[in-house]
């Protein structure tokens, strides 16, 4: 493991090396729950498809990166869209990624892409969301109930400092009220970058607006829905989600060469 300093905080990270020239770098961005060793394997099985270098991190608050300054407001997405994640690109000299999110990192990774239409290669988003559901709402309160009585603390610890905080985290920040008007839906027409969103047909949290909304209103969008499979695409159906992303990287390599 590797750290990236970014305004005053040591980031954990991996780097991953490109196997193939002219190829983007992948970075990925996890998970409310998630964090670099959440993804197991899933980046490295990527990058070897791709061809692509990676970048896996945790956000501060997750795995081993610095815990969260001040508490969550509903801004967080933003913040890290904005502020965290171009300063660690700038800061790692990484131009043009192509950003694979996982439902919060799929936020984040809508976001940055439409603040900065022209810096991004690509974006792959897995359950991401644009507005709050009824249906997330119940999952989330099903899973804090989860969470007192089953061995969830024990198996999140495996990847956090603090696993308390980062599920209270992300628990009570989307079931506060203040919460209840998020929606970045007015954001996605301002994404140029060829985009696939991944959402599987079981989403616990989800219902299938979250991806069809960004077909609605972005210009170039690839939609994949994905049969017995939850919230977690790279963990129920990751041969599916790696060729779909082999595709992705093919036709940006064809763009930049044609």
């Amino acid at each position: 493991m590797s750290e990236v300093v970014v305004a005053g905080q040591a980031l954990e990270c991996r780097f991953i090396a490109a196997s193939r020239a002219q190829r983007p770098t992948l970075v990925f961005l996890h998970e409310a729950l998630g964090s670099l060793s959440a993804w197991r394997d899933f980046p490295a099985r990527v990058a070897q498809a791709t061809g692509c270098g990676a970048l896996v991190w945790s956000r501060p608050g997750h795995g081993h990166s610095p815990p969260l300054p001040l508490p969550r407001t509903p801004r967080y997405l933003h913040d890290e869209a904005l502020v965290r994640l171009p300063a660690l690109l700038a800061a790692l000299a990484i131009a043009r990624p192509l950003l694979v999110g996982h439902s919060d990192g799929g936020s984040i990774a809508l976001l940055h892409a439409a603040a900065t239409p022209q810096d991004v290669a690509g974006v792959v988003v897995l359950a991401p969301h644009e507005f709050v559901e009824a249906k997330a709402l119940a999952g989330i309160r099903r899973a804090g109930e989860l969470f007192a009585c089953s061995d969830w603390r024990r198996r999140l610890a495996r990847h956090h400092r603090d696993a308390e905080a980062v599920f209270r985290s992300w628990h009570d920040t989307w079931l506060a009220p203040e919460f209840a008007d998020w929606d970045i839906t007015g954001c996605l027409p301002a994404i140029r970058c060829p985009l696939l969103a991944i959402q599987g047909e079981d989403d616990e949290y989800a219902t299938m607006r979250q991806i069809e909304c960004i077909a609605d209103a972005a210009p170039d969008v690839t939609l994949l829905k994905l049969a017995h499979c939850g919230h977690s695409p790279q963990r129920d159906q990751p041969e599916a989600v790696i060729e779909a992303i082999v595709r992705l990287v093919e036709r940006l390599g064809s763009s930049q060469t044609g």
